[in-house]
């Protein structure tokens, strides 16, 4: 006599939970990559359009004509009148919504802005910037202007401040005098706010300079343009990135160094603002390669 089979366990294999935990993420994981996904209505009728050939796709089905015979053994034989086959159609509509969606445009029809016209949208918004800087310059500093300490020029995009010998130096020093701290902080101010380099420029006259700290005026106009530079980043909003320092010494004078009048015109120190040069969203639009000109000393 065979042996009795044991009872079997009450309720589902003890595996069945894994499985249907397993089931249950992929349906998740599906369920993710669905709402993930995204439908790019102009590439579909792209993909629509190049596979209707293969796939046999056709918007109307055309009927075709009924065929009549004729006996090739008698031709005076005459076709029987018969009833016509009936012929389906079959159509494929689109909602006004969706075909205003999927509909192809010729690039040539777009209104697309060309690379020239997005620079010279950029060259205009610069040059405004540059005026509403020029004019804010002009305000902070207009004493300081009207007694000569310091002049502005606007040349195409730069604004050059030149800050002269007299009111801010000690002659034959680079220590700039403390109470031109407050002309600097409001220059400072108005550089804070708007983006471009800035060119630190020292220059000096063409009378040789030999002295315990200076050897020429190579470290003199050097030595001027960095404590000038140090004064502008005392204002935390300028980031120091932006900023570059040059001792060009006597070799870009404004005026002559026969008089004593151009040769105080030529001991300055210039802040040149430059534009042109303007990170947007990561990408750099360059209007203008040429060099930085008209710095002198």
């Amino acid at each position: 006599m065979a042996d009795k089979c044991p009872p079997c366990e009450e309720g589902l294999p003890a595996y069945l939970g894994t499985f249907a935990d397993l089931m249950s993420l992929l349906m998740c994981f599906f369920v993710l990559l669905l709402s993930f996904a995204t439908m790019d209505a102009v590439r579909f009728k792209k993909m629509a359009e190049s596979m209707k050939d293969a796939f046999g796709v056709q918007r109307e089905i055309p009927a075709t004509e009924v065929v009549m015979g004729v006996s090739v053994i008698k031709q005076e034989w005459s076709p029987s009148i018969s009833d016509p086959s009936v012929v389906n159609e079959v159509h494929q509509e689109t909602s006004d919504e969706q075909h205003e969606n999927l509909k192809m445009h010729d690039s040539d029809n777009e209104a697309v802005i060309s690379k020239k016209q997005a620079l010279e949208m950029a060259k205009k918004l610069i040059e405004k910037e540059l005026d509403q800087q020029y004019a804010e310059l002009q305000e902070a500093l207009k004493e300081q202007i009207k007694k000569g300490q310091i002049s502005l020029e606007r040349r195409e995009r730069k604004i050059i401040i030149r800050i002269q010998e007299k009111g801010s130096f000690p002659s034959g020093s680079a220590r700039l005098d403390p109470g031109f701290n407050k002309v600097m902080d409001r220059i400072s101010e108005v550089l804070a706010t708007r983006p471009g380099k800035i060119l630190v420029a020292g220059h000096t006259d063409n009378i040789p300079i030999r002295t315990g700290r200076f050897r020429s005026n190579w470290e003199l106009s050097s030595a001027r343009a960095v404590t000038v530079l140090h004064s502008l980043l005392r204002n935390k909003g300028i980031d120091d990135h932006r900023v570059v320092v040059e001792g060009l010494a006597d070799t870009h004078p404004i005026a002559g160094n026969d008089t004593p009048q151009g040769r105080a015109k030529n001991r300055r120190v210039e802040l040149i603002i430059m534009r042109g040069e303007d990170i947007d969203k990561g990408e750099v639009i360059n209007i203008d390669n040429g060099k930085a000109g008209g710095s002198s000393k």
